[in-house]
């Protein structure tokens, strides 16, 4: 067994964060790879969520529909997840709660986590005997998991940290008799050095690549799942020196960031799609005053609404198209938490740079899973803030070759720094001139020249001889890579796009090199072979696309490739 997927299962406010923050940080330190994701209802209470752990002798990245083990916290978890549950699946849990679906019952192990908890102090420590449970299954240490909870629990006082303790030493006891009475056999090995490295989600990763880029400001208005940047960076912002704001609306958030930027700040949005939607006014505001923007953008299901906590690809066009005039902008997909970090790290070079509105697409899934890595490289470029001190003759939207005018702020020289929504000359003031407007058109838009030369290019996965191409963007990457992988296949390749706009050149030589070309999305109209279609004139032979609102999972890519 090269690795095993722990699912926890139960109502919202039933405690599953919990168990999946302290399993998962316990394994990672008991030195166990670990991988987990969540899927959750639009609800504070009821309803009902699911939480995935991995844990692996070799790195494990991305989502699977297979469980081994089911932690069932209340009724409805077998129902909610039957298509995952094979024969093969450990159920553990009260009868109470399990005993709704007979024909699972032979994999099933009663536990009574209720009147155990009850005995240390009340039914909010059964989390915890389940901690315990699944931690004795991989025989940690009884150091490690209680010096995690002395920390975890640091903040409540001494009789919860001691009846937590009680409470996994409990459920470690009971692991001995599962161990017994299942299959079960657990022989993943432990890797030297995982316990030192560190555990971060996608939320962290973009948020730590903004402070490597210099983001001293973040403007926002609540809505998930985008909401948790703002709230590492409030969480940090005495350490970083970063002003948070949340604003009234969307369009204070983006005018707010506007003005930090117009001051000399290094500011970022956070949002989501139905936000995003009122902001594109300032969006189109940005593009005519020249002001640098980072726009981090959560996608989730649309229209409207949608399903507010799931995952989806769907805003991508939109991003694209959004505004009114003509405009460049430069769209990222990080599809890793590497890329998460450095890619909006460079996100705020590039804005600063070349004066544009810069996204990062990311999406529910994205944001909320996490996996071990050695540490996150930060970029060799630095962050050279593009502002120049101003002159009595300053002219803040001087024609030049590259399209790029001099930046000043205010206060910093002599000059004045102007900024109109209007269109204007190369001082900033209003005109309707008919040929100033065409040079400032063509001044805007000379910038895509050399962002194009500034593109990350796409990152092939698998054999340079493939006969069959697949192509993906954003967070589907680890997914479709570890598909591939399984598939064994040296007929396939992959080609993830982490930058989706302005696109690669060579990209037209990856699709012509191949037999076959197939593009999977999350999303209903295959947006990104859209953009590639309207980019290049090439058209996919085949689409994978998948828009309930839960991400691919590798059983299900790995099922389409055997098909190919």
């Amino acid at each position: 067994m090269r690795d095993l997927s722990i699912v926890l299962c139960g109502e919202a406010g039933s405690g599953i964060q919990t168990v999946e923050r302290v399993l998962s940080r316990v394994l990672k330190l008991a030195g166990y790879n670990v991988f987990a994701t969540k899927e959750y209802m639009s609800r504070i209470r009821g309803g009902m969520n699911s939480a995935e752990i991995r844990i692996g002798s070799r790195r494990v990245d991305s989502f699977v529909d297979k469980i081994d083990i089911i932690v069932v916290l209340n009724k409805g978890a077998i129902k909610h997840l039957e298509n995952r549950i094979s024969e093969r699946t450990v159920i553990i849990g009260e009868k109470t709660e399990v005993v709704e679906n007979e024909r699972h019952l032979g994999n099933f192990v009663p536990i009574a986590l209720r009147e155990i908890s009850e005995e240390i102090g009340g039914e909010i420590y059964k989390n915890m005997v389940s901690v315990g449970v699944l931690v004795g299954l991989f025989r940690v240490r009884d150091e490690i998991i209680e010096d995690y909870i002395k920390s975890y629990f640091s903040e409540k006082g001494t009789d919860t940290i001691d009846n937590n303790i009680r409470a996994v030493k409990k459920g470690k006891e009971i692991s001995v008799e599962l161990a017994k009475r299942t299959s079960l056999n657990i022989d993943i090995s432990q890797v030297d050095g995982v316990d030192k490295e560190i555990l971060i989600n996608g939320t962290e990763a973009v948020a730590l690549g903004a402070l490597a880029g210099g983001c001293n400001f973040i403007s926002f208005y609540p809505m998930s799942p985008s909401t948790g940047i703002a709230v590492f960076l409030a969480q940090h912002a005495d350490e970083f020196g970063v002003i948070v704001e949340q604003t009234e609306d969307e369009i204070a958030a983006i005018n707010m960031a506007l003005g930090a930027w117009y001051a000399g700040g290094r500011a970022l949005i956070t949002t989501s799609g139905g936000g995003f939607a009122l902001m594109v006014e300032g969006l189109s505001l940005s593009a005519m005053i020249e002001s640098p923007a980072v726009i981090h953008l959560g996608q989730r299901p649309g229209p409207a609404t949608g399903l507010p906590t799931r995952m989806g690809q769907e805003d991508l066009l939109f991003t694209l198209f959004a505004g009114h005039g003509e405009f460049p902008r430069v769209i990222y997909a990080p599809g890793s938490l590497q890329d998460a970090f450095s890619m909006t790290q460079n996100a705020f070079i590039i804005a600063d740079k070349y004066q544009v509105p810069v996204f990062i697409l990311t999406d529910q899934y994205f944001l909320d899973s996490y996996y071990n890595l050695p540490d996150l490289d930060i970029l060799e470029m630095k962050n050279e803030f593009q502002i120049k001190e101003v002159s009595k003759e300053y002219k803040r939207y001087e024609i030049t070759e590259s399209g790029i005018s001099p930046r000043g702020v205010p206060g910093y020289g002599d000059g004045l720094v102007t900024a109109d929504s209007d269109e204007h000359d190369e001082s900033g003031h209003i005109t309707e001139d008919h040929e100033i407007r065409v040079r400032m058109v063509k001044k805007r838009l000379e910038k895509m020249k050399f962002l194009e030369e500034e593109v990350i290019p796409p990152e092939l996965i698998g054999s340079e001889n493939y006969k069959i191409l697949l192509v993906g963007w954003g967070s589907s990457r680890n997914v479709i890579k570890e598909a591939l992988m399984e598939s064994n296949r040296d007929d396939i390749a992959f080609l993830h796009f982490k930058q989706v706009y302005p696109l690669a050149g060579e990209i037209r030589k990856y699709l012509e090199n191949a037999a076959k070309t197939v593009v999977i999305e999350n999303n209903a109209t295959s947006q990104f072979g859209r953009l590639i279609k309207l980019e290049t004139g090439f058209e996919f032979e085949a689409k994978l696309l998948k828009y309930n609102g839960l991400a691919f999972s590798v059983e299900e890519i790995t099922e389409f490739i055997s098909k190919l």
